[in-house]
């Protein structure tokens, strides 16, 4: 009888902390990326120089996916870009922006992510665009002016349709309609900090 309550007290100690670190993940990953103290806003419509890191043949707005692997906002937020690939591939070029301290190859990338995107390891192009966290998406029209730049969606996962601000965002683009005034979820960075993945 005394080994049932010991093993059932450690049980549920366990639960606890279990319990614990999740609900701490999801405090901490729900808190805005802090300001970098050097920071400067990038309004919409200026034009983003990306002629000497993307090679694109045609004439479609581009869509820059930030990634750094080794963020876990990042790996959740994979599937979610994927199926916006899927989904858009015919009306907008899509890159991965490598934002890692970690030296990946592109092939390293798309193997492991299963992604057949261009995937470019160009930093500048983080500054250029005002983006300082990872996951954040970047829209350029054809003239590589800057239509869009924030979150993919208010939650974690992705899930909710009412806030998918990226989708949304491609839509307006495509469609030729102003862009929606978004949330400030959506323009606030959440996630982890460039370079090195701290929160």
């Amino acid at each position: 009888m005394k080994k049932y309550y010991i093993a059932s007290a450690w049980l549920v100690m366990l639960s606890a902390v279990v319990f614990a670190l999740f609900w701490y993940n999801e405090l901490v990953y729900t808190l805005p990326t802090p300001v970098p103290a050097t920071y400067k806003t990038v309004p919409n419509g200026k034009i983003i120089p990306v002629n000497n890191a993307l090679h694109f043949t045609n004439e479609k707005p581009v869509f820059l996916h930030f990634f750094n692997p080794d963020c876990p906002c990042s790996r959740f937020n994979i599937d979610h870009f994927k199926s916006l690939v899927k989904a858009y591939h015919n009306d907008v070029d899509f890159a991965i922006v490598l934002m890692a301290s970690k030296p990946y190859t592109e092939k390293e990338i798309q193997d492991r992510f299963k992604v057949s995107v261009p995937v470019i390891a160009d930093s500048t192009l983080a500054a250029a665009t005002g983006v300082y966290s990872t996951p954040q998406a970047v829209i350029l029209k054809t003239d590589h002016s800057l239509f869009y730049r924030g979150n993919y969606n208010k939650t974690r996962y992705c899930t909710d349709q009412k806030t998918s601000y990226a989708k949304l965002a491609i839509e307006s683009l495509i469609k030729k309609t102003s862009l929606l005034q978004f949330d400030r979820a959506a323009l606030t960075a959440y996630g982890c900090t460039l370079p090195n993945c701290k929160k």
